[in-house]
């Protein structure tokens, strides 16, 4: 689940032998930590309204960061113009995305709604080739976004006329998933070269995605009754290592393995979501799900490829 982006700023100083556990265990942690992402935020639908859960999510997030960033003494950006598009970055990448996923699994399953995640690249490999001048076409990646989107046509089950198939629930995760590119795009043609750490940036940008969703959760939701624990536990747990533990590991592995290799966890999510959402929540799985999940996987891959320039 790609929660946050932020524009190249400054690198991060190279870790010191030692400090830190090997990046192909952080991977896998991070890989896991997105997967099961999808079953917290079922199991926090089942006792809390979907803005609730979202704001939650960030709440707990967001304070994960406000403690790394005083942990490592940095002060949040600068500037009204700068605040001004970090907002809509905490909209685009935080705030939309979010709250569809938790509104979409109302309705979907779990296994679906981290299938549907997994569509993201290929969204942002059409969209790039609109919006950015410096991403051309080859015929390997248009052949990758048509391939993915078969399998999305094969996950959900084209064939059979969606029989059986949420639309509202399903159009909302792919919409969710389509919104995660959209930022990004926004980011890299607002916020690159701000001069500001990564962390501070998305310490920021959660921070307004929080505010946003304490603006709208009382206008649609009603204080619950009672605080159910279970659905409260998965609430934090989202929060805590879903949006603000992933961010640091995510960032962790881009300044040491490059961004090419840590975005290689976009294809383990789906996965993840998948067994997960079948060996605990006892979610039914067809066998198009899992076939259309692989073509899916292998379409976005292929989007990824780009030819060396002479």
């Amino acid at each position: 689940m790609s929660t946050v982006t932020a524009p190249r700023t400054r690198s991060a100083p190279p870790a010191r032998p030692g400090t830190r556990l090997d990046w192909r265990l952080r991977f896998g942690a991070l890989s896991a930590i997105w997967g099961f992402s999808f079953l917290l935020i079922k199991v926090g639908t089942d006792g809390y309204a979907p803005f609730q859960v979202t704001l939650g999510r960030l709440v707990f997030g967001t304070a994960v960061l406000m403690a790394a960033m005083a942990a490592k003494r940095q002060r949040l950006p600068r500037g009204a113009r700068l605040w001004g598009h970090m907002t809509v970055a905490a909209f685009l990448l935080n705030a939309l995305p979010f709250s569809l996923f938790a509104y979409s699994e109302l309705t979907i399953p779990s296994t679906l709604a981290g299938i549907c995640n997994a569509t993201s690249p290929l969204w942002g490999m059409a969209l790039s080739l609109v919006a950015l001048s410096e991403d051309r076409p080859t015929r390997v990646r248009v052949a990758g976004l048509g391939l993915g989107f078969l399998g999305v046509l094969t996950v959900l089950g084209a064939w059979q006329g969606f029989d059986g198939l949420d639309a509202k629930g399903t159009a909302m995760a792919l919409l969710a998933s389509f919104s995660y590119p959209v930022g990004w795009i926004y980011v890299r043609r607002t916020l690159a070269g701000t001069g500001n750490s990564h962390l501070a940036m998305t310490g920021g940008q959660l921070l307004l995605a929080t505010a946003q969703l304490a603006v709208v959760t009382p206008l649609f939701t009603d204080v619950p009754q009672r605080f159910a624990l279970v659905p409260l536990l998965a609430v934090a747990a989202l929060g805590a290592l879903g949006t603000g533990l992933a961010v640091l590991l995510q960032y962790g592995l881009v300044a040491e393995v490059g961004p090419t290799t840590a975005q290689m966890v976009t294809y383990f999510i789906p996965v993840i979501a998948t067994a997960a959402g079948v060996a605990i929540l006892g979610e039914s799985l067809r066998w198009s799900t899992p076939v259309g999940a692989v073509i899916v996987l292998a379409g976005a891959a292929l989007t990824q490829i780009r030819t060396k320039r002479g």
